[in-house]
């Protein structure tokens, strides 16, 4: 939100104070100020008052204009114009020789073979507004060859707030807010708003109006009538340009003036279309033209603004283009109101719409400001166009109230809060330069919240303790160390084995870890050929790209991989993060604590990859929780998945995870000639398992006999089953020696020890147990290769 240093003077004297210091204590004291600060007008300079003394034609141009122009220095100026709108008589802003505009210097320049000796210009050029259909007109009564940064507020510092520093802060949506502020930092004093006393009108007829649903908290309204004036002055222009808004007419200008003065959203209807007010919603979805000339979808949840039955506004966030302020309007309805914050702000996600109006609804306004923005509404008006008459009183229906916030403490509270000492003179006049009211007795204060406050910003003893504290100065305090108790706190089993994963995976393998959201990101997935799974979804989610919560990691590190494929030959991540699989019991989301690991490269075959990760996997269990795994097969059941080389990890008798390979559609859309291999284990299950304990054993004093079995097979496991079924206590160590590929198929090469602690080995004992192992693999047709 932008703000303007000369709408603020205008309710406290700044004079004699360094302005850029005083934003510099705001943003530390009250809501965060972007870096960057605005000095407006101060790259414009030799700009004074003209008339337009001649017009003539080119010669040769259709567009441009020879002017003599009187800039009250005795003569006349020779001046090539192409503005459309000039004409005799008329005053603008004229650019002397040597006068500057931004980085450019005013110098007789020959145009279409005529010397211009200056420039008119528009207000676009001058940087007051983004007009530029022709030349300014100067309609104030003023001498030939004023500056006109004498006549408008031209000079002005202007600085951008943070909004989401004003979340919780209502009232600072508003220069008004602000200025209460600066009042407070500077030690000034606040001016209060010049408004009119609308209980002169008490007698005049009413406006037919009800609220039918209590999601609008007030509502208060008044008509005018006979109104001439349809451009806005100047200097309001010059402020609602400075702020962010366009010009548009008197009526929109004046209601969005009001809403950047006060914080108030105001809606200006047209009294011809709008006699019967009704705050209501409806019982069907419907759709609704907005001023912006867009149909919507209203739903029955929305509240809508009424004439009878007639929707003519989406209440809080914009107007209905049917009853919108035209050229001809000289009859207005001016509705101030609040609403509901929480409804508001639903609206505008379901709608997908978001206004200047809504951001301030969604904050839970004060609804004691309604009644006042309209007195000021009054005011303004009146001072623009006399003729204005009210024809209605001041109609006002508050349908919900916000509780009176009282809170009392003592100076204790706040030496012990503070850990400083602040009088209690300090405390009373920070205290009361917001707003609050303020009563000491003895050393206990009774504070009273003022409305505009009490919405949801300010409403516990230690929110008292913030805003003396922030107006005193943080930079105030003195430096030094809290002397508190300190208690160990023992780690949970599920972060120990965490931080171990991630130790391991990086000092041991050089992985990189990464951070990602728990969404399913649509665009990505698709570019990889990933099907976006049905699980549970965002509600009004305005972005389909983020509507799903994933059930998986792998797919968010495959997207991962892609973006980052292209930086090395070789690589892997992995992340420990949440993944939401359904719904419970109890109808909340089933959400689940996951290690994913993917491998990348373009250097190793997918084999060489695979077995790599299986030993990174077995290397977690091992150093973890001493513990073995196996692998069993899986059948594949997601789309990235490959399917036949995907497996179960098993460990204690549990499925704790998976590994496998990349599906190749998958594969091919990341790198054609890339080998990618996947790993995902539940964290939570693994820091269930029970801790085997290290069990030492002395070394055989006596000779190891070692085997080697060569076997027909496509896979390790029924080799490993057999031998864990021959349950021979003789066998110390089994391991996979070679695995060989030719055209008469795989044959895997088992390395068996044989060790007795007692005495030698004979081959009779060992020979034994190899033929066990033999027998038992010949049943499943596995059979010894020749």
């Amino acid at each position: 939100m932008f703000l303007s240093m000369n709408w603020i003077s205008d309710y406290v004297d700044l004079s004699g104070l360094d302005k850029r210091e005083l934003i510099s204590r705001f943003s530390l004291s009250t809501a965060e100020v972007e870096n960057e600060i605005f000095y407006k007008g101060s790259d414009i300079s030799g700009i004074v008052v003209a008339e337009i003394k001649s017009v003539d034609e080119h010669p040769e141009s259709k567009k441009l204009h020879l002017l003599k122009v009187d800039c009250g220095d005795g003569a006349l100026t020779d001046v090539v114009c192409g503005a459309p709108n000039v004409r005799v008589g008329m005053k603008t802003a004229f650019a002397k020789l040597g006068a500057q505009i931004g980085d450019i210097t005013i110098t007789p320049r020959k145009l279409a073979g005529y010397t211009s000796n200056g420039m008119c210009c528009s207000e676009k050029e001058i940087g007051i507004s983004d007009d530029h259909g022709g030349i300014m007109e100067i309609f104030e009564d003023v001498a030939l060859g004023t500056d006109i940064k004498d006549i408008y507020q031209i000079d002005d510092i202007v600085f951008e707030v943070d909004n989401k520093s004003l979340t919780n802060r209502p009232d600072l949506w508003g220069h008004y807010g602000i200025a209460r502020e600066f009042a407070a930092i500077a030690g000034r004093e606040l001016k209060p708003l010049e408004v009119i006393d609308l209980s002169q009108y008490d007698s005049l007829p009413g406006i037919d109006m009800k609220i039918e649903n209590t999601l609008c908290q007030r509502y208060s309204c008044l008509k005018f009538e006979n109104i001439q004036k349809n451009v806005s002055p100047v200097n309001m222009r010059i402020r609602l340009f400075y702020c962010g808004m366009r010009a548009i007419n008197l009526l929109a200008d004046l209601t969005n003036y009001l809403m950047l003065e006060m914080g108030q959203p105001m809606h200006a209807f047209d009294s011809r279309k709008v006699e019967k007010i009704r705050i209501k919603c409806f019982d069907k979805p419907f759709v609704f033209r907005t001023l912006d000339g867009v149909d919507r979808n209203v739903d029955e949840n929305t509240l809508m603004i009424c004439n009878g039955d007639t929707p003519v506004a989406i209440a809080g966030i914009m107007g209905g283009l049917d009853s919108e302020i035209v050229e001809d309007t000289t009859t207005l309805t001016l509705e101030s109101a609040t609403f509901d914050a929480v409804s508001v702000r639903k609206s505008t996600v379901r709608l997908a719409h978001r206004t200047d109006a809504s951001m301030r609804y969604e904050k839970c306004l004060d609804p004691e400001m309604t009644v006042k923005a309209i007195a000021r509404f009054v005011k303004l008006l009146m001072d623009i166009d006399g003729g204005v008459k009210i024809v209605s009183s001041l109609t006002d229906e508050y349908a919900v109230k916000y509780d009176t916030v009282t809170l009392s403490f003592d100076k204790a509270y706040v030496n012990r809060y503070t850990g400083i000492e602040i009088s209690n003179e300090q405390i009373v006049k920070t205290l009361k330069s917001l707003g609050f009211g303020v009563e000491l007795d003895g050393e206990t204060f009774t504070v009273t919240v003022p409305s505009w406050r009490a919405t949801k910003d300010v409403t516990i003893k230690a929110d008292i303790i913030e805003e003396i504290t922030r107006i005193y100065g943080y930079d105030n305090f003195d430096v030094h160390t809290t002397r508190v108790p300190l208690y160990p706190v023992r780690a949970y089993e599920e972060k120990t084995v965490e931080d171990k994963i991630k130790d391991i995976l990086v000092k041991r393998y050089s992985l990189h870890e990464v951070h990602s959201y728990i969404w399913a990101y649509h665009d990505e997935y698709k570019a990889l050929g990933i099907e976006i799974e049905d699980n549970v979804k965002l509600v009004n989610s305005t972005n389909p790209n983020i509507e799903t919560l994933r059930r998986s990691m792998i797919p968010t590190q495959l997207c991962q991989v892609k973006s980052n494929f292209q930086y090395a030959a070789d690589f892997g991540i992995f992340e420990v993060g949440r993944v939401v699989d359904g719904l419970k019991a109890d109808n909340l989301c089933n959400e689940k604590k996951k290690l994913g690991i993917t491998l990348f490269s373009k250097t190793k075959t997918v084999e060489q990859l695979y077995f790599e990760l299986r030993d990174m996997v077995a290397v977690l269990f091992d150093d973890i929780k001493h513990t073995a795994i196996t692998l069993s097969k899986k059948e594949a059941t997601h789309s990235y998945q490959h399917l036949k080389n995907l497996n179960a990890i098993v460990a204690d008798g549990k499925e704790i995870g998976e590994i496998g390979v990349a599906h190749p559609v998958v594969s091919k859309k990341i790198d054609k000639k890339a080998a990618i291999v996947f790993a995902e284990l539940d964290v939570t299950e693994l820091a269930e398992i029970t801790n085997k304990s290290i069990s030492y054993e002395e070394p055989s004093r006596f000779p190891e006999m070692t085997v080697d079995l060569s076997f027909v097979a496509e896979k390790f496991e029924p080799i490993a089953n057999a031998i864990t079924k021959a349950n021979s206590p003789l066998v110390k160590k089994v391991s996979v020696a070679d695995i060989y590929q030719d055209e008469n198929g795989k044959s895997i090469t088992v390395r068996i020890l044989f060790s007795h602690a007692e005495r030698t080995l004979t081959r009779e004992e060992v020979t034994e147990v190899t033929d066990a192992v033999i027998a038992e693999l010949a049943k499943d047709g596995i059979a010894l290769k020749n």
